[in-house]
């Protein structure tokens, strides 16, 4: 049997925190035991991690090689802290994000090597992998403009990814569709400039055939 692993993945604001709830509450209304995890986080090590490399004055200036060691040790952890005990028990997890946002972030648009990426990525993940990811496909200047209309705490300002040139997510865009080509079976690329409503049923559609449900 699949293990009951799916990831959600796409650029900043295509709207995978939403989805991710509506898909753990459609999982939990026929009595599955849900998780949801996030990346960089998910563990106490995973969100320091998180802040270091989102918020921090600290992480402004990292290099990408830094950048992409400390993304596989949050996801490090959260696989053999969090998500391989959950998954073992027979429950379900949903992850905003895991080892597909390395490979396009780090890979594609900070341009690394693609074979140090996989194999620092394949180690940070072990065995785990998921059996499902849903791509949510926006275009980058529908985006930003969603990440200038998204609510904010008082004083805080956009994170170090949401910083990003242009370009980087023209790169990240691109990057998420070549995976979808590459792995079709697992990668689904879905367009996320529909309705809340709409983009919900098509993931409740992909995940009902991969799952059987």
């Amino acid at each position: 049997m699949k293990p009951h692993f799916i990831t959600l993945e796409g650029s900043e604001a295509c709207g995978k925190s939403t989805q991710i709830e509506r898909l753990k509450a459609r999982l939990e209304a026929r009595g599955d035991t849900v998780l949801l995890t996030r990346e960089p986080g998910g563990t106490a090590l995973g969100e320091t991690l998180r802040h270091l490399l989102k918020h921090a004055p600290e992480g402004r200036g990292m290099c990408a090689e830094a950048e992409l060691l400390l993304f596989t040790a949050s996801r490090a952890q959260l696989c053999r802290e969090v998500i391989a005990p959950t998954l073992a028990a027979g429950g379900w997890v949903i992850s905003d994000r895991f080892g597909d946002s390395t490979t396009v972030y780090q890979g594609v648009a900070r341009k690394l090597a693609p074979a140090d990426v996989a194999s620092i990525n394949n180690f940070a993940m072990g065995a785990i992998r998921p059996s499902l990811t849903i791509v949510l496909d926006l275009d980058p200047e529908e985006a930003k403009r969603r990440l200038l209309r998204r609510p904010r705490p008082v004083g805080q300002a956009t994170d170090r990814m949401e910083d990003q040139p242009a370009d980087f997510f023209d790169r990240v865009r691109e990057g998420y569709r070549a995976l979808a080509q590459a792995e079709p079976d697992r990668v689904k690329l879905i367009s996320a400039a529909g309705k809340l409503n709409e983009v919900e049923e098509t993931i409740w559609s992909l995940v009902s055939h991969a799952f059987s449900l």
